[in-house]
C-alpha cells in the first residue's frame, strides 16, 4: 500500500477523480475491525493509525471516553462539522448478533466490484463514514477549515435494560462537551435520496405484564395458570392496536418526518430453565416520534390499550406498567438556514436538480443531538440495500458513494 506522502500530490491535484478508490480503501480497512456499541476504542486507534500513515499532514486524534468507547476527530472543530459513526447496527459477533439475525454463520468479507459494493455493516454506517473520510481530506487538501468526527455510540440504544447505563453518553455527547461549538453540522449517513433538514425523535417503551411465578409441573401454581407466557398473545395483538392507532394519530403534515412504532423485543424467563414460570413478561417497543410529542402521553396510551386487553382474561389479576427512555424529541433546522442553503447549492452542483421533497422520513439519528446544542444541522447520503444472500451485508453504488463524498466536500 503507498504511503500518505507518495499518494498526496495525485490526491492534492485531483481529489474528487479518485475519491471512489479512497473509499474502498478505507471500506477494506474497517472490514477488518469489529466496532460494536461503546467498544470502538481499538477501530478508532486502528483506523487512526493508518490515516497518519496516509495524511500525515493531517493531525489525527482518538478521543477515549469511558471504559472501551472512541471517537475519532480531525480539522476545525470551530468549521462545519462532518459527523458520522464508527459503530454498527449489529455487532458483528455472531453469538451477540443471533438473537436479532437468527444465524450462527460469521457474514463473508467485503465485496468490491467495478460498480458496487457490499459488506457487513455498510449502510449503518461505514459506507457514509468512509465517504465523508474522503471528502474531509479531499476538503483539507484545498485549505477548509471544517472538522470530522467519526464518534463512538452513534447508533440508539435504550437504556431500561442496562446496556447504556444510568446516564446515556455517546460519543458525540463526549465530543461536544469538550470541543468548541461547530458553527453547522452535516451527517454523513445513509438514507433517502434527498436533503433532510429536520428530523423525528426516538423513544423507547418496556411493557411489563406481572403476574406470579410458579412451576411447569405444577401448571396452577403460576398467575395466570400456565404462566404469563402462555397468554402472550393479547398483550401483543394490544400492542399492535395501540401502534397502528398512534401511527394514524401522530401524523405531522408539513414536516419531512412522519411516526412509526414496533415492537423489538420480547423477553421472559431463562432458557437454560424452563421448567419455571417466569412472572414477568417484557416487550421492548422502539417509538419515532414527530414534533410535538409527548412521551408521557404515549406511554400512558400503551398502558391503557394493555390494560384494557388483560382485563377480562386470564391475565386480569396481573399488573401492566410501561416505562420510557426517550433518546430525544424531534428537532429541525429552519430551511433557510445557511447550511440547509449551501447544501441544496451544492446538492444543484453535483445532481444537477434540487433535492426532491420528502415525507414521513422516520429515520433518527444524532442530528437531534447536535439540534439539541444549537448546532444547525442537515443530513444527506447514499441509499443502501439489503444483500439478497445475506441481510447482514449491505449494497452500494460506489457511483453514488463517490457523488456524495464529493457532495460533503462542497459542503465543506
Amino acid at each position: 500500500m503507498a504511503t500518505g506522502r507518495r499518494r498526496l500530490g495525485p490526491f492534492l491535484s485531483a481529489p474528487f477523480q479518485d475519491a471512489g478508490d479512497e473509499i474502498v480503501r478505507v471500506l477494506e480497512f474497517l472490514d477488518g475491525v469489529s466496532a460494536p456499541y461503546g467498544h470502538e476504542s481499538a477501530a478508532a486507534v486502528y483506523l487512526a493509525s493508518w490515516c497518519t500513515a496516509r495524511w500525515p499532514w493531517i493531525e489525527w486524534t482518538v478521543q477515549r471516553y469511558g471504559p472501551t468507547g472512541a471517537n475519532l476527530c480531525a480539522g476545525d472543530p470551530e468549521g462545519v462539522l462532518l459527523y458520522s459513526h464508527l459503530d454498527t447496527s449489529l455487532s458483528g459477533d455472531v453469538d451477540e448478533d443471533r438473537a436479532i439475525t437468527g444465524r450462527t454463520d460469521a457474514p463473508a468479507g467485503l465485496k468490491v466490484t467495478a460498480s458496487q459494493v457490499e459488506g457487513f455493516g455498510l449502510g449503518v454506517a461505514r459506507a457514509p463514514a468512509a465517504a465523508a473520510l474522503a471528502a474531509f481530506v479531499s476538503a483539507a487538501s484545498r485549505g477548509a477549515s471544517a472538522g470530522l468526527l467519526l464518534a463512538g455510540s452513534g447508533t440508539h440504544r435504550s437504556t431500561l435494560y442496562g446496556s447504556g447505563g444510568a446516564v446515556r453518553s455517546t460519543g458525540l455527547d463526549h465530543y461536544l462537551e469538550g470541543a468548541p461549538r461547530p458553527s453547522s453540522a452535516v451527517i454523513a449517513k445513509c438514507g433517502p435520496a434527498t436533503l433532510l433538514w429536520e428530523e423525528p425523535g426516538a423513544l423507547y417503551l418496556r411493557v411489563r405484564v406481572r403476574g406470579r411465578h410458579g412451576a411447569v409441573l405444577a401448571r396452577e401454581s403460576a398467575t395466570p395458570h400456565g404462566g404469563v407466557i402462555a397468554h402472550a398473545g393479547p398483550v401483543i395483538e394490544a400492542v399492535e392496536r395501540w401502534r397502528t392507532a398512534y401511527v394514524a394519530s401522530s401524523a405531522a403534515p408539513g414536516t419531512q418526518v412522519g411516526p412509526a412504532a414496533g415492537i423489538g423485543s420480547l423477553t421472559a424467563g431463562r432458557p437454560d430453565k424452563p421448567d419455571l414460570f417466569p412472572a414477568l413478561l417484557e416487550a421492548g417497543v422502539y417509538v419515532v416520534t414527530v414534533p410535538g410529542a409527548d412521551p408521557h402521553a404515549i406511554a400512558a396510551a400503551l398502558r391503557r390499550e394493555v390494560e384494557q386487553a388483560c382485563a377480562d382474561g386470564p391475565l386480569a389479576s396481573c399488573t401492566v406498567e410501561v416505562d420510557l427512555d426517550e433518546v430525544h424529541p424531534a428537532a429541525a433546522t429552519p430551511p433557510d438556514a445557511p447550511i440547509v442553503r449551501t447544501a441544496r447549492r451544492a446538492w444543484r452542483e453535483e445532481f444537477g436538480a434540487d433535492p426532491p421533497p420528502i415525507t414521513g422520513w422516520t429515520g433518527s439519528t444524532d442530528g437531534v443531538v447536535l439540534r439539541a446544542h444549537g448546532i444547525d444541522t442537515v443530513r444527506l447520503g447514499p441509499s443502501s440495500t439489503a444483500s439478497p444472500d445475506d441481510p447482514r451485508r449491505d449494497v452500494l453504488d460506489l457511483a453514488s458513494l463517490a457523488a456524495y463524498s464529493r457532495l460533503y466536500a462542497r459542503l465543506l
